[in-house]
Order: C-alpha cells, then sequence, then structure tokens
C-alpha cells in the first residue's frame, strides 16, 4: 500500500534550502502539481516517492473565476504529488499523531516543525538503518546521555528506545530521537527561558537554533556528538562552571554529612564558646588544636571562616557574623548545585561570540574588567544600580568617551526627587548649579553643567542603547570603599575611570593626556575602533586561581531563574 500526499510549498522550501545540491531538489519544478491524498496498491514495492509530471501548460490550480485583465495574478507555487511507500507512510502517521497531541503553543510549534522536517525529505528516517541506530544516532544518543553534564533536562523529549521492527516501531524511534536531538540543541542555546519573563531589564537575546537547522546539522555532523555539546555556551566563564558542578556532584554525598544548616546565634570571635563551633569545624574540614576543646572558636576556624567571607564577597573579617552563617547555610551541596546552574543557564543568554578585546561588568561583583582574549588587563570596582532602579543586562559596543560632560537629568528623577523638592523651595535648582530649559510643550529639562560637583564625575563612556545608561566617572568616590555598592540609578560608576579610558582609548593616549581634557565645555573622543561591552548578571563564577565566588543575589534574578528552571522545588 502506498500513499499519495500533498507537499505544502513551505516543506519544500526547507527541503531545497537544506539540501542544496541534492538531485532530487534541483529536480522539484512547476512542472509538478498536488493531487488528492488518497491510498492506492503498490505493485512495485516503491522504495522512494515518485514525483508525477504533467503538462507544462497545465495549470497547476484552477482559477475559480475570471479575473480582471489589469489585476495581478498570484503565481501559483510549484506543485507536487509524492506517493509514499510503507515505511514513509509509517512515519508520516507518527508525526500526525504528534500533531494531534495536546500541549502549549511553544510544544505545539516544535513538533510542527520536526514535521515540517520530515515533511521537506519525504518522510524518510534519519536515525536509523536496517532497524538500527546509524552511526551518526550513535554518536548523538552517546551526548544526549550526558545531557545533566550541562545541566540540560530532556524529560519532555527522552531518547527513546529502539524496540520492534515494524514500520510502526521504527518510525516512532526515529522521530523521538529527533525530538530529543532538537530539544538538547535548543536548550543549549537557551529556549527554556525568555529573558524577559525575569525582568524587563534583561534585553540579552539568546541566539536560539532553529529545529531544521539543528538536525540538518547534527545529521550531517562528522560527530554529531561534539556537534550538540558545541551549541553550549563555548564562554571560558561556563566551562569552569561546568567543572565545578561536575566536583559538586562528584563529592556531594561526603559533603552533605559535613554542609548541613548551621543555626543562628551570637557572634562568634576567637576565644569564644559556642555549641555550633563542631558544625563549623566540620564544614571546613578542621579538628582543634590538643590544647583547645571541642567548643572554642580559635584562630584556625576564624583563619578559614575569613577565607570563606572573602570567597562569598564579604568583609573578611573572621568573625562568625549572621550573614556569614546564612552564606554557609545556603553552601549546602543542593543549594551550591541550583546556583551554579541559574548562572550556567545566563551564560546561554550572553553573545556567542563576546568579542577578542570586550569589556565585561558583573553587576552581583561590582566590577568592570577590560580582556585581551582570556587575559584582565584592567579591573575596577563599580556602582551598579539599587534593586528599585536596576542596571539593566544586555550588550552593546562602547564608541566613544566625553571629558566635562553635562547630566541631562532623567525624567524619572525630576518627578521623584526633584519636583518635591521645589515645591518647598522654587530656587532649590539654582542653589544647586542646575540649569532649567523650558521645553515646546510646557514642561521643562533639567542639566548639571560640567565641572567636578557634576553627578556623572569627568569623564562619561558611551556605547548609545534603549535603556540610555552609561558607564561614567562620580564625584562621590567614597562609596567604592563599601563593600555592597548598589547606590545608582542604573547606570555604572566606574572607580579609576581614567585608567580606563586610557585602555579603551589605545595607543598614544595615557591617563595623564586624557585629564588634560578636564575643564571647560563638553570635549567627545572617538575610539580607533568600537569595543565590545557586556553588562552581564553571575551570582556564581570562577575567578583567575579557579575557585568558585559567590555573591549576594541583589535583584533576586538567580531565584527566579532557580524558579523557572524548577530547581530547588
Amino acid at each position: 500500500m502506498s500513499v499519495r500526499v500533498q507537499v505544502s510549498a513551505k516543506a519544500l522550501s526547507l527541503a531545497l534550502a537544506l539540501s542544496a545540491g541534492a538531485a532530487w531538489a534541483q529536480e522539484a519544478s512547476p512542472s509538478f502539481k498536488v493531487v488528492s491524498t488518497q491510498a492506492e496498491k503498490s505493485q512495485g514495492g516503491d522504495v522512494s516517492p515518485q514525483f508525477k509530471p504533467v503538462d507544462a501548460s497545465t495549470p497547476a490550480v484552477a482559477p475559480a473565476a475570471e479575473a480582471p485583465a489589469s489585476a495581478a495574478a498570484p503565481v501559483p507555487a510549484p506543485a507536487v504529488a509524492i506517493v509514499l511507500n510503507p515505511q514513509q507512510s509509517a512515519m508520516k502517521a507518527v508525526l500526525d499523531g504528534r500533531l494531534a497531541e495536546r500541549g502549549s503553543v511553544q510544544q505545539r510549534r516544535f513538533r510542527e516543525a520536526i514535521a515540517a522536517f520530515y515533511e521537506a525529505r519525504q518522510y524518510a528516517p534519519l536515525w536509523i538503518a536496517d532497524t538500527k541506530w546509524n552511526g551518526p544516532a550513535q554518536s548523538a544518543i552517546a551526548r544526549l546521555e550526558r545531557a545533566g553534564d550541562d545541566a540540560l533536562d530532556l524529560r519532555g523529549a527522552p531518547i527513546p528506545a529502539l524496540a520492534g521492527k515494524d514500520l510502526a516501531a521504527i518510525a516512532a524511534a526515529d522521530v523521538g530521537l529527533s525530538e530529543s536531538i532538537a530539544s538538547y540543541a535548543r536548550q543549549a542555546t537557551g529556549a527554556r527561558i525568555d529573558p524577559l519573563s525575569i525582568s524587563k531589564e534583561i534585553t540579552s537575546k539568546p541566539e536560539i537554533v532553529d529545529v531544521a537547522r539543528a538536525l540538518a546539522d547534527v545529521s550531517a555532523a562528522a560527530d554529531p556528538g561534539a556537534k550538540l555539546l558545541a551549541y553550549n555556551p563555548q564562554h571560558t566563564g561556563y566551562a569552569h562552571l561546568r567543572d565545578k558542578l561536575a566536583e559538586l556532584r562528584h563529592a556531594a554525598p561526603a559533603m552533605a554529612q559535613t554542609k548541613s544548616r548551621i543555626p543562628s546565634g551570637p557572634v562568634l570571635k576567637p576565644g569564644m564558646r559556642d555549641q555550633r563551633v563542631p558544625l563549623i569545624r566540620a564544614r571546613f574540614g578542621l579538628v582543634p588544636a590538643q590544647d583547645t576543646d571541642d567548643l572554642t572558636y580559635d584562630t584556625k576556624i576564624a583563619a578559614a571562616v575569613a577565607d570563606f567571607q572573602k570567597q562569598n564577597g564579604l568583609p573578611a573579617s573572621g568573625t562568625l557574623t549572621a550573614r556569614t552563617v546564612d552564606a554557609l547555610s545556603e553552601g549546602a551541596p543542593e543549594r551550591l548545585e541550583d546556583e551554579i546552574i541559574a548562572n550556567m543557564e545566563r551564560w546561554r543568554w550572553m553573545p556567542r561570540d563576546m568579542g577578542h578585546e570586550r569589556i565585561e561588568v558583573n553587576i552581583p561583583d561590582y566590577t568592570v574588567r577590560v580582556y585581551r582574549g582570556e587575559t584582565i588587563i584592567h579591573q575596577a570596582r563599580v556602582i551598579v544600580g539599587k534593586p528599585q532602579t536596576p542596571t539593566p543586562i544586555f550588550s552593546n559596543s562602547m564608541q566613544f568617551l566625553i571629558v566635562n560632560p553635562y547630566w541631562n537629568v532623567p525624567p524619572s528623577i525630576i518627578k521623584k526627587e526633584m519636583l518635591p523638592k521645589l515645591k518647598e523651595d522654587p530656587d532649590y535648582l539654582k542653589k544647586l548649579g542646575y540649569e532649567v530649559i523650558p521645553q515646546k510643550n510646557g514642561s521643562f529639562a533639567v542639566r548639571q553643567p560640567p565641572g567636578e560637583r557634576n553627578a556623572l564625575g569627568w569623564i562619561k563612556f558611551m556605547f548609545p542603547n534603549e535603556h540610555s545608561v552609561y558607564l561614567h566617572d562620580t564625584p562621590t568616590r567614597n562609596l567604592f570603599a563599601n563593600g555592597k555598592r548598589a547606590f545608582s540609578h542604573g547606570c555604572v560608576r566606574v572607580d579609576q575611570p581614567f585608567a580606563l579610558a586610557e585602555i579603551v582609548l589605545g595607543e598614544g593616549w595615557t591617563e595623564e593626556r586624557v585629564k588634560g581634557l578636564k575643564g571647560g565645555g563638553e570635549r567627545m573622543v572617538k575610539m580607533p575602533r568600537p569595543l565590545p561591552i557586556h553588562i552581564g548578571y553571575f551570582s556564581a563564577f570562577v575567578d583567575e586561581h579557579g575557585k568558585l565566588q559567590l555573591r549576594e543575589d541583589i535583584y533576586g534574578y538567580s531565584q527566579k531563574v532557580k524558579t523557572a528552571l524548577g530547581l530547588g522545588a
């Protein structure tokens, strides 16, 4: 029994695109027409679809009515008739069954993309030959079985078992493996979470691979498993977190015995005694000195606590504070694993090519770094947005600097902070040296002239963007001494701004030369070439010494990502 089916224009177009150079694709032309779907007996046991040629003068689609001579008649899509053999009919039946299943809009679109891919290749199996997995399938399955290494979840598209030799079982297994492979590829490239669902201030756009492209590329790859793995981020920061995840999972059974939650209690300093001390010792794998009882918080414990505090972005005092107790309890294996996975997921939102020389701002770490390859050539502290006015997360290109900048006060600050004070004192803005500029619509704009009191300091680094944020100097330099530096309205205030200017301007520029532009009106300095800048949010990362660093989730994004991924439930 064979089946004659219609092939949609979309599927034909997909087939032509993915099979450039294939003989059958070259033959597809308007000299074929669509016929009604019907079953017919196959006496020859056809193995491949058959095209039914017709006279080129025969219209592919009969007109419903005579059109006016002046009207532009639509050009009919190429029409083909395909006769399916039993194996292809079984494949189509499986795909039709998948499309009939209930599910979300995203699930339906995924199934439709799978079905269109198979339709474009005339419902031929992709992964099975002689009732067995072919070589590409075996390579891909080996990688799919290790999806957990990259914290991917294939429960929605599990690896199918190839059980049975009947056509229906073979078709179901082939389609099932395609679903697993496409699901892996799309998850690896960031399809699980829309960043905007975490915050409207996250406008990073994951480069999610298309279903058809993934299936075509993986099946044609010399090493399909390696091709699948390469869909995950290739950044060093991601790779280091992936390695830490593997280390943590390997050590988890032993860690679980020593990293139980530590109860709250009074602040502990060296020499004090407390019932929690044995738990703290166990947490760091310490044993008491011979002349110290088991309940004494000694200098060895204090040193270990200080190292832990430094690693977690806390003041490294060695004193056991309430914040330190909370951080120690968060260090339980399952919580660490969730935190690492949430940060790995955020790496999927970053551009795959971040640039050889680039600027990276890490909001929870309050740091800006300039990289050349994987080498840090400049690093400085930054001040970021408050939780109420968070610094947005996105990538752009820094293009120029402005020395002696005006500060054009954002309307939100005028409305929320300046207008209430103006009602109390009409001369408020004048006393502070601000300029008020009437607007045509009856409102007014406010700006602060250049100078040492200017809110932007002496210099700002520009990368025009939809958020209207930038990096800049600040007159309130004392705030850089704080461990937690979330004080701004969204822009990023930079410590050592003239050192950063020297780096980004390149040859011929020094700090002193840039400082020589201070004073007077605005001076714009174009960079020799745009420099990629990435403002990211990584509360877990591996430092240059190979140590896992944890930072406070100041905007709550990590928790939202964990919830979206179903972690910690």
